[in-house]
């Protein structure tokens, strides 16, 4: 209940020793002793009459069942646990060589797939190198071909033609508006005239 050591309780006995006395420290020790005795009693009896109220309340079996809902077992959480546990220790290439249905059909689909991909590209350059050889036997057969032509430069193809946008017709002249009369200029006022 308490955490006393007996450093604590040698420190406690030297004190009360001399501040009581040496007549007068059984006593007290003897009263602290009841005292003691019955607090523990009375606390005894306390913590029973609550465990008495508990039973007869049921909180007892409620809480037994939320201990039950609480498990992880109950909620799943063992077989996520496990779950984890596998992923955790799982490695490639562990699954000993065995594919499901699924990707060994992906892998089929796929392998045909290149070898079509393979197929076309090994025809194409086929074709490609008959092309390239009977152009040569062409140029090498004509004499006119065999001065080769200045290749157009990517600039001069890439430039646009230079458009020029027509001008806009001269815009008519305003004509010239009546310059009104002009109006007679107020005399300054003479220092002397003031009018207010």
């Amino acid at each position: 209940m308490f955490d006393i050591g007996w450093t604590e309780l040698l420190v406690v006995g030297v004190v009360a020793l001399i501040v009581v006395g040496p007549k007068d420290l059984p006593g007290m020790f003897r009263t602290l002793g009841r005292f003691t005795g019955r607090m523990k009693g009375m606390a005894r009896e306390f913590q029973r009459a609550m465990h008495d109220a508990a039973d007869e309340s049921g909180i007892k079996d409620i809480a037994g069942d939320l201990k039950k809902v609480a498990s992880p077992r109950s909620m799943g959480l063992d077989k996520l646990n496990e779950a984890a546990n596998k992923f955790e220790s799982w490695k490639p290439g562990d699954s000993g060589g065995k594919k499901g249905p699924e990707t060994q059909k992906l892998s089929e689909e796929r392998a045909a797939v290149a070898k079509k991909i393979h197929d076309v590209s090994a025809k194409r350059a086929t074709e490609k190198s008959a092309t390239e050889a009977a152009a040569k036997a062409v140029a090498e057969a004509s004499p006119a071909a065999s001065k080769p032509k200045p290749a157009a430069t990517p600039r001069a193809a890439a430039k646009p033609k230079a458009t020029t946008k027509p001008k806009a017709a001269p815009k008519p002249k305003a004509v010239a508006k009546p310059k009104a009369a002009a109006k007679p200029k107020a005399k300054p006022a003479k220092a002397g005239d003031s009018k207010a």
